[in-house]
């Protein structure tokens, strides 16, 4: 199989497992992704960590795939099972599989060597990125005349600017890890090789608070972008009320107990 899954209790690290095609996606892979993530949003577990074996992250979507769909028949087949529906209508699988997949818990992408074309779509889809210093983004599937159809012309702006995403996605270049995390495409960068135990600590790290607020307020930044703030203000307003009544007062009498009275959080 193309994805495996490793599991502890609170956390799952689903892992691309095509390491001789550098992760490529192909329509197997695609769907064994989505499969993955959708057996971890019906899971216990509290956060994920993508993570690509055999040192690259993903090299996009398979150009031998693309090259099949030369074929009129196979290339309209193709797309019209990958046409995105109108309106409120499910989301269907994406070329690169998981990308339109709105979850409810947090996925943390551990990003070593490539995330290129679709791999890259694939990791600005993750919640969190953490990069290895010598891992890379890029627009690389410029140089063979294919687009952005997996996210990337929406969620690149919104990370990094539409200036910065124009020339990101026009010229194709390499976008290295340090600049990546200067201009907001990762949140941590850590030495080669140790993406995916770092990522995993953080994703731990998460799990371990009250998980109704963490998915609320997770749901709130998520939901309120672009929003006036008066809008923002409402949404927020409604997706915490549960999340306080039902585990905040609890929470804070807690606090009131005991933990945290002395003035030390740390261990909270």
């Amino acid at each position: 199989m193309p994805v495996s899954i490793e599991k502890t209790q609170d956390v799952w690290t689903i892992i691309h497992d095509r390491p001789d095609a550098r992760n490529a996606v192909d329509t197997e892979h695609a769907v064994a992704l989505v499969d993955a993530f959708l057996s971890f949003e019906a899971s216990s577990a509290k956060a994920a960590v993508f993570w690509g074996k055999g040192g690259n992250f993903c090299a996009g979507w398979d150009l031998k795939l693309a090259a099949t769909l030369a074929d009129p028949e196979l290339r309209e087949a193709y797309f019209d099972k990958h046409t995105f529906p109108i309106g409120s209508a499910a989301s269907t699988l994406g070329p690169m599989g998981p990308s339109r997949l709105e979850l409810s818990k947090p996925v943390i992408g551990a990003i070593e060597g490539a995330a290129v074309a679709g791999g890259m779509e694939l990791a600005l889809w993750c919640d969190i990125r953490v990069m290895a210093e010598t891992a890379y983004l890029g627009v690389y599937c410029r140089r063979w005349g294919i687009t952005l159809m997996d996210g990337g012309s929406v969620r690149l702006p919104r990370l990094v600017g539409q200036g910065k995403a124009l020339e990101i996605a026009l010229t194709g270049r390499k976008v290295e890890a340090e600049e990546c995390y200067r201009i907001g495409l990762a949140e941590k960068i850590v030495p080669q090789g140790e993406a995916r135990s770092v990522a995993e600590e953080m994703a731990h790290e998460i799990a371990r608070f009250p998980q109704e607020a963490v998915r609320a307020d997770r749901r709130s930044i998520i939901e309120t972008r672009g929003m006036p703030v008066r809008e923002a203000l409402k949404v927020e307003w409604a997706n915490g009320l549960e999340a306080i009544r039902r585990e905040g007062t609890s929470g804070a009498g807690r606090f009131r107990d005991g933990a945290g009275r002395h003035g030390d959080f740390s261990n909270i």
